[in-house]
């Protein structure tokens, strides 16, 4: 995508593997999104593919384990919209489409996630994705702790992305998971959120700045 976007791709460096490398991702984010419409159940619980959808097997079921996952899916993100207060489209914004991914843990729980439609931007002619420390990083990592006698931390942190701000000007028309008071509104995107392209960039660049603010520093061998 760097190389289509600078147009070097003929470029001889480029020209032989570039194409290809495209060609079989596009192959190969097909067969995902196959997998995943023909997937209807997963641990023998009814997959929806929708809101809608996901609301009627909570009728269905006489439960409400569906609208729960939206609701706490929601409250997570809140952080992330703008809603203008004259409701009129943005000049200089983007208008894209989200939607909601269901899943089951393994608990059994019901996993919603909003999704933003990253694929209808222009991809940045800048580094777009996340780095990640190396394995070899880690176990020598380990190697020192066990060394010391040093205890190991681990953390999750929630929502990370979105403690990164959107580094797109993009906005979308609020759907049913908005409730209805806000169905139907323009509302801005002013977090990374998961799906757009320059999201995780935008978070690795946060993480790296909040670690040097506090005195860390990078490596030299990673």
């Amino acid at each position: 995508e760097y190389a289509v976007a600078n147009k070097i791709v003929e470029e001889p460096a480029f020209a032989w593997w570039a194409w290809h490398v495209l060609q079989k991702r596009d192959w190969i984010i097909w067969k995902v999104k196959s997998r995943y419409w023909d997937q209807t159940h997963k641990y023998g619980i009814l997959l929806p593919k929708s809101i809608t959808e996901a609301l009627q097997f909570d009728r269905e079921s006489g439960t409400d384990l569906w609208q729960k996952a939206i609701e706490k899916e929601m409250k997570t993100i809140d952080c992330a919209f703008e809603f203008p207060s004259d409701n009129k489209v943005l000049v200089g914004y983007q208008t894209i489409d989200c939607h909601m991914v269901f899943d089951v843990k393994m608990t059994l729980e019901r996993k919603a996630r909003y999704v933003a439609g990253g694929h209808q931007t222009e991809p940045l002619k800048d580094i777009t994705f996340m780095s990640v420390i190396s394995h070899d990083s880690i176990r020598i990592a380990f190697l020192v702790a066990a060394l010391n006698d040093l205890e190991i931390l681990s953390a999750n942190i929630s929502g990370a992305y979105l403690n990164a701000p959107c580094a797109k000007k993009v906005y979308t028309l609020a759907g049913k998971e908005f409730g209805p008071d806000k169905e139907g509104r323009t509302v801005v995107i002013k977090r990374a959120l998961y799906g757009l392209c320059s999201s995780g960039k935008a978070w690795r660049d946060h993480m790296a700045s909040t670690l040097r603010d506090g005195g860390y520093t990078s490596c030299k061998a990673d």
